[in-house]
């Protein structure tokens, strides 16, 4: 068995710890000699899954991280009451009194009250692989009480503040990559406090070849009042891609982005500048000189020109490519009626996208003037996000929701471009004070929601105006929990609390036919059937055979059988699925 050196000082072999990031002194070599196979399995399975170096407490032995730390540390584990008691598997509870709905033709935005970690959980069941786009804001960890984990705040003291914090994120990211279509994107919103760990783990969950980019906003503009350190006016948006199929939307133009197009040379074709009509990367076969018609000759760039020689003499012909007056330059000209949107860039600026002080103000105008959240984003900075997905009918999540700019900016977007988006937004129900050990707000129920109710319907801000609603659809869910124990009695427990995660997944509220041992729900091109007991079967069929349509139909069973025998009569008009089971398959997964 391997030998670890006795606890106390560092020495300079130890090794660094920060950020989460397990850096070894690679001047000193571990001596693998007196490991066991066991311990060597486990270290070549931890090297080989590893990228970057990534390694944070929670793989570490214990003599590893004592001599680390600490003696008395122990790796963090992020826990949950309900999970301590034996009841992991949440289930959604719909508060019926506070639905909203001004349009059926809308899709219906949910907003789930509960940990974000259940409610990703819940997700995975309804949404697996079908949102379009994630927007999060995380808290950023300053160690100024701004997060905390298993119910206790993570000062800066916290030796394993950045752990905890990495723990925290990677359950809930790698929940959020199984939401996303292959086509999906994700945005994360964070501060140079994990700016560089969080870019690290995302790489590891969404792999560094879906990495997009990573967006500067200039989140104020106003100067500090002091002078002998830097005054930052900056945060990040790390973007990351579910897969290559993900296609990139080009922005809106303004005449602030058209200003340097004119027409100096009255081209037919309208206003334009000149561009550049050298290559980037170095292409040897396309070294050529060119003759301008009164035959001077043009010298090639080092690395080329950007097209062939057939190319650039048809650009000369329609001419696209002209030359100066004296022929000693090779003009190209990119024409404003050619260009569909403008390229997204990775610096964007307050006058653009807002500032906190422009969002602390939208919220103000919400709640007469009160702060009623420390840290909200700016409508018109989610926004942006939004439109850099072409899908004006996608589906949207944030699973930090916090006050609810998401939401508003999903029907804000829609109300411009007329798109067809749905939101999803997930939050707890607290908000800590400046102490950070008691509640300030409810923060679903006191400030997401009413935000989100007065956007939809309409309110008076804060001098008094009408505004009107933008109109749509919500439903506000809570999560509960059932037992995990896989005896008969939880399952029928589970099945009884599934109605509303089921009408989630087919997307289907309108309630056709209510009795004790079946329900059947409407869509607008597609039935919801739910069988509570195997015994209701035959009523259920004679419900379903008076009215016309398909029915997607989840039957109670002990097992993964349907009971498809008893379906052969209508087996070609319903889809049939076993619950508990098709739930349980889920909960299984993520908490084993």
């Amino acid at each position: 068995m391997k030998k670890w050196p006795k606890r106390g000082k560092l020495d300079n072999t130890a090794k660094v710890v920060f950020g989460g990031i397990f850096l070894t002194d690679m001047a000193k070599k571990i001596n693998y000699d007196d490991w066991s196979k066991e311990e060597l399995i486990k270290e070549l399975r931890r090297i080989k899954e590893t990228k970057y170096g990534l390694v944070w407490h929670r793989d570490l032995p214990e003599e590893k991280i004592d001599i680390l730390i600490n003696p008395d540390a122990r790796t963090p584990n992020e826990m949950f009451p309900n999970e301590m008691a034996g009841k992991p598997f949440p289930v959604l509870k719909e508060s019926k009194g506070k639905a909203i709905e001004t349009d059926k033709s809308k899709p219906v935005n949910l907003l789930i009250e509960g940990d974000n970690y259940h409610s990703l959980a819940v997700l995975n069941f309804t949404h697996r692989e079908a949102i379009d786009l994630i927007y999060i804001d995380p808290p950023y960890n300053t160690g100024h009480k701004d997060f905390s984990y298993n119910d206790k705040i993570v000062d800066i003291e916290d030796p394993f503040r950045h752990s905890k914090w990495l723990s925290f994120m990677e359950k809930r990211l790698k929940l959020a990559k199984t939401l996303l279509k292959l086509s999906g994107v994700i945005f994360v919103s964070i501060d140079d406090n994990e700016q560089a760990p969080l870019k690290m783990l995302c790489d590891e969950i969404f792999g560094p070849e879906n990495f997009l980019s990573t967006i500067i906003w200039q989140h104020s503009v106003q100067p500090k009042g002091y002078t002998d350190k830097f005054s930052v006016h900056h945060n990040y948006i790390l973007c990351y891609q579910k897969s290559s199929l993900f296609q990139l939307n080009a922005l809106e133009r303004t005449a602030e982005h058209n200003k340097n197009y004119s027409n100096p040379d009255n081209d037919p074709r309208g206003m334009w500048r000149s561009g550049d009509v050298r290559n980037a990367l170095y292409r040897p076969n396309l070294i050529f000189e060119i003759k301008t018609p009164s035959g001077k000759v043009i010298k090639p760039p080092k690395k080329g020109w950007r097209w062939s020689k057939e190319t650039i003499a048809e650009k000369i012909k329609t001419g696209e490519i002209i030359f100066s007056k004296d022929e000693s330059k090779i003009v190209h000209k990119i024409y404003l009626e050619n260009l569909e949107g403008r390229a997204a860039e990775t610096i964007w600026f307050g006058k653009e996208v807002g500032t906190t002080r422009e969002a602390a103000q939208e919220l103000k105008d919400f709640f007469n003037g009160e702060a009623t959240f420390d840290t909200p984003k700016p409508v018109r900075l989610v926004q942006q996000i939004i439109k850099l997905n072409k899908n004006h009918n996608a589906i949207v999540l944030d699973f930090f929701a916090g006050s609810g700019t998401t939401g508003q900016a999903v029907l804000e977007a829609n109300k411009d471009d007329g798109g067809n988006r749905q939101f999803i937004l997930c939050t707890n129900n607290e908000e800590l004070d400046g102490n950070g050990d008691k509640i300030k707000h409810k923060i679903c129920s006191d400030v997401c929601y009413p935000r989100l109710k007065k956007v939809i319907k309409g309110y008076k801000n804060i001098k008094g105006e009408d505004i009107a609603g933008l109109g749509g659809n919500l439903k506000y869910y809570t999560c509960d929990f059932v037992e995990a124990e896989p005896t008969d009695r939880n399952k029928r427990k589970l099945v009884s609390e599934s109605t509303e995660m089921l009408c989630i997944k087919e997307n289907a509220f309108e309630l056709i036919q209510d009795e004790n041992d079946f329900k059947i729900f409407k869509n607008s091109d597609k039935y919801l059937g739910i069988v509570f007991y195997e015994e209701a079967i035959d009523d259920f069929k004679k419900s379903i055979k008076k009215i016309k349509g398909h029915f997607n139909t989840y039957v109670f069973s002990l097992g993964d059988d349907p009971h498809e025998k008893q379906f052969a009569d209508v087996k070609g008009r319903v889809t049939l699925c076993a619950i508990p089971e098709v739930i349980l398959k889920v909960y299984r997964e993520i908490f084993k």
